[in-house]
């Protein structure tokens, strides 16, 4: 449908990761078969899930039934907090390799810190032993704070290759994702359109909108690439699907950005990581 490819940034590990990903976060699993199969028409050479989605089956049988090679996608899952440890993280990463159907992941991530477990470091070890015994290409985190980040580092040697984030225009995270700079470590914005809430509907972003002859998703999508981080929009709906792969045909301009730049207003759409446990097994 278009023959626009999204761009590829190199992580730290010497893999490349596609900039413009699609999440099926929330997606039910009787819809993520018709919107992986559409993604992947469309253009989309990347595709993130995670255990806690419900979905890893149907993102696998979406893959395995595309006419797009194996090797052309880059597949993402994630460890939920019910799995931290070593023991329960290998057990996890095998269950979800059963529902993906694939023999080798390209990015598997510590989906929450749940620092009140604190077993983020022992189970950081175990996606090390992962990556090191060929099952898993590169391995990362989401939703971690500079001192998680740094503790991984300290204790390890090892920095994650993707900090995965809520990040959008409203939630700009700018020392977090000042301090992934410095240590090598690619920021992946999720949430990138804060679940719709207000910013669609900014000023500032319609009129840039009306500006380059786009809608406001494309414009803020746009933003995330133009930081530099990885972005992973999601969408049931075809006509959104494309929509926002068209994020790739746009540019903004430096007036632009620094417009977005000042729309900061540390507002989270989702939970706050040194909080949030859900799920999480502390024995």
């Amino acid at each position: 449908m278009t023959q626009t490819t999204a761009p590829q940034i190199t992580l730290n590990d010497g893999h490349a990761i596609p900039q413009l990903g699609f999440g099926v976060w929330q997606v039910p699993e009787d819809q993520v078969v018709d919107a992986v199969t559409h993604a992947l028409a469309t253009g989309y050479r990347h595709l993130d899930t995670a255990a806690a989605y419900g979905n890893e089956e149907g993102v696998g049988q979406a893959l395995a039934a595309s006419d797009v090679a194996r090797d052309e996608v880059f597949v993402t899952t994630k460890l939920w907090n019910d799995a931290h440890g070593r023991d329960r993280t290998l057990r996890a990463f095998d269950t979800s390799m059963d529902k993906l159907g694939l023999d080798v992941l390209d990015l598997y991530l510590i989906h929450w810190p749940v620092p009140s477990a604190d077993a983020y470091v022992e189970t950081w070890k175990a996606l090390l032993e992962l990556r090191d015994s060929g099952r898993v290409r590169s391995v990362g985190v989401c939703n971690f704070h500079v001192p998680h980040l740094q503790r991984l580092v300290d204790e390890t040697g090892v920095a994650p290759a993707v900090n995965q984030i809520e990040l959008h225009p409203y939630l700009q995270q700018r020392e977090l994702r000042a301090y992934d700079a410095e240590a090598g470590i690619v920021t992946e914005d999720w949430s990138p359109l804060a679940s719709g809430k207000q910013v669609m509907q900014d000023e500032t972003i319609r009129a840039i909108a009306d500006e380059v002859g786009a809608t406001p998703a494309q414009v803020i999508l746009r933003w995330h690439l133009q930081l530099g981080s990885v972005v992973i929009p999601k969408s049931v709906t075809p006509a959104r699907i494309e929509e926002n792969y068209g994020a790739l045909r746009l540019e903004l301009t430096e007036d632009q950005m620094e417009r977005i730049g000042d729309l900061d207003r540390g507002m989270r759409t989702g939970p706050e990581p040194d909080e949030f446990a859900v799920g999480a097994v502390t024995d």
